[in-house]
């Protein structure tokens, strides 16, 4: 994904302390003017989706790309920034940041848990929940809870599949966040948007809300209305409805019933029925185009008082490393010398269906297909840290770090942590093709990963080496082995003369995987060869900038390892972390056919 510049993070003070990690409590100040009381649950009014979706939804099969358990990270840093900030409202801070750090054990870089580093789950708690987000003096809105019957009248079904969107104007003026809006989509996921339509994959973060299109998200998730359920529009005189009845979660059993409201004196109206399974969403109210959030916990008692910024909830079942406290945590008692931190856990840190991830912090380089930003300071660097590695819980990586690791095909740890930490370059490289269009199918997952058919020599960043057979076909003969010729470019260590001409199969037949798929040896098709050369990727990418005879030769990245509040530093965990280090340094350089050297050692 290509990130804009960064400008500075606004998050509004976090007025409800246990709404960033659970549970009830005051309003604090600047209660809203003129709240509606709470009212009595209407627990006798059936919900109307009972009538005209039943059943459970059919669990749709995996499709490639969506679950895989490797990749970056496609969340705008800002998403991290705030997850951060949230998470440490009403704590206090200590002075001397480097005084938590725990000593390091030879070159590991060890880091204690004291409750700021993992956070906590937010389980998802509004099931049977009504709430009215209506405007205040501040241009912005207030929150207080309502009945949670939903509107009776649902009116006419939309025909939305996964990852989807269709114009569905509003028959009013409907002020929000200080304009009047007519123009509407509803989304697949669980929201409505003003201005542009929201059909991305892209994570459903806090982040995407806030920085993306104007937007009312009673439930914003990965949601599938084309496996089950419905989405309906009633858009009448004295209210816009859309509500989402029985929708599965993305090849889930999992189902929310949530009914958005748009009414014409600008409140928002959302009702969470208590039939909801799914646990990790969004709920908020956001003018788009911004950075700041007011969190609140949406299930208490409430009046909330939200101010004039985007407002809401994030809920999660899931552990998460605040990787924002862990690097200032471990930058503040080490020197700022670092590339990439490479974090590890004795607990489980990442959401289900991931396995690993990198995140890119800063980026200075041109060319490559990622954006010019900065955010490194919100990191503790003052701008060498350009990016980190989760590599998440130890234990599930085998104790020698060349064997392969169950259920993920041809890698080891060693070619986990040279993918990962290759996604600080790649892979998302376009080219320009015949007819002079700039075209994708060079990449395949989340477009930050080789396709499959593309002969990528083999790269740890996925395609395959791809034997050309003859006469249209040809077959997968290795895979995850090394980076390759466009690796190195887009990592600076190559020169565009040194880059060879590569191609990729389009078309392809005779196998069910496609672009997205993982690498497989020994898989055999047909197809149409394309080559692309360096010149077809410099025309749709622009240059490389700085280019590889100035760009930098060594990389230097610290092993860290977060131990759970509690707990201490297993010594066979810190040995086996010396294992996997010692045996990277080497592999790392052969990866790069000696290009370029890695230094994992602590100052």
């Amino acid at each position: 994904m290509r990130r804009a510049s960064l400008v500075g993070l606004v998050l509004a003070p976090c007025l409800l302390f246990s709404a960033c990690g659970g549970g009830s409590g005051s309003s604090g100040p600047g209660t809203p003017s003129t709240p509606s009381p709470p009212t009595t649950p209407s627990s006798f009014a059936p919900n109307p989706c009972d009538a005209v979706v039943s059943g459970t939804a059919a669990v749709a099969a995996l499709a490639p790309g969506k679950g895989d358990g490797l990749g970056n990270d496609t969340r705008d840093p800002r998403d991290l920034i705030w997850r951060h900030r949230v998470a440490g409202a009403g704590r206090v801070e200590t002075a001397d940041v480097g005084a938590l750090a725990a000593p390091d054990v030879g070159n590991i870089g060890v880091l204690q848990d004291d409750g700021s580093l993992i956070i906590s789950p937010n389980p998802f708690d509004l099931r049977g929940i009504g709430l009215r987000f209506q405007q205040n003096m501040g241009g912005g809105y207030d929150v207080v809870r309502i009945d949670p019957a939903f509107r009776s009248t649902l009116g006419g079904r939309l025909t939305l599949g996964d990852d989807d969107t269709t114009r569905a104007d509003v028959p009013f003026a409907f002020p929000f966040f200080g304009r009047s809006r007519t123009a509407a989509f509803v989304n697949s996921d669980g929201n409505v948007t003003f201005e542009n339509g929201d059909a991305s994959s892209e994570d459903r973060s806090l982040g995407r809300v806030l920085t993306g299109s104007p937007r009312v998200a009673p439930f914003f998730a990965d949601l599938d209305p084309s496996s089950g359920g419905g989405v309906f529009l009633n858009a009448a005189a004295d209210a816009y409805t859309v509500t989402w009845c029985k929708v599965p979660g993305f090849a889930s059993s999992q189902r929310v019933t949530a009914q958005a409201s748009l009414l014409p004196d600008g409140s928002v109206e959302m009702k969470l029925a208590d039939s909801t399974t799914l646990t990790a969403a969004v709920v908020a109210l956001s003018p788009g185009g911004t950075d700041s959030f007011q969190p609140l916990d949406l299930s208490g008692p409430g009046p909330f008082a939200g101010g004039a910024s985007a407002l809401g909830e994030r809920f999660t079942s899931e552990r998460d490393l605040d990787t924002v406290a862990a690097s200032r945590r471990f930058l503040a008692s080490h020197p700022d010398v670092f590339d990439q931190l490479v974090f590890w856990t004795d607990t489980r840190v990442v959401e289900t269906g991931t396995f690993a991830f990198e995140s890119t912090t800063a980026n200075d380089i041109r060319g490559i297909g990622t954006g010019i930003f900065d955010s490194s300071s919100e990191f503790g660097s003052a701008g060498r840290l350009s990016s980190f590695l989760v590599l998440d819980n130890l234990a599930k990586y085998p104790d020698d770090p060349t064997a392969r690791i169950p259920g993920l095909g041809e890698d080891t740890t060693l070619s986990i942590v040279c993918h990962e930490t290759g996604h600080r370059w790649g892979a998302t490289l376009s080219f320009r093709d015949a007819v002079g269009q700039s075209s994708d199918l060079l990449l395949g997952r989340q477009r930050a990963h080789w396709s499959f058919f593309f002969d990528s020599d083999a790269s740890v960043l996925e395609g395959n080496d791809i034997e050309d057979r003859g006469g249209g076909s040809f077959q997968t003969v290795g895979a995850a082995q090394r980076y390759g010729p466009l690796d190195l470019y887009a990592m600076g260590l190559i020169e565009e003369s040194e880059v060879p001409t590569v191609f990729f199969v389009a078309n392809p037949t005779g196998t069910s995987l496609d672009r997205e798929a993982s690498p497989q040896t020994g898989v055999s098709f047909t197809g149409t060869r394309r080559d692309v050369t360096i010149g077809d990727i410099v025309a749709a990418m622009g240059p490389r900038q700085p280019s590889a005879r100035q760009s930098p030769r060594l990389h230097r990245q610290a092993f860290v390892y977060v131990v759970g509040a509690g707990r201490t530093a297993d010594p066979a965990a810190i040995a086996k972390l010396e294992r996997i280090r010692q045996a990277w340094e080497p592999y790392f350089n052969a990866a790069t056919g000696s290009r370029m050297s890695v230094d994992t050692s602590l100052p």
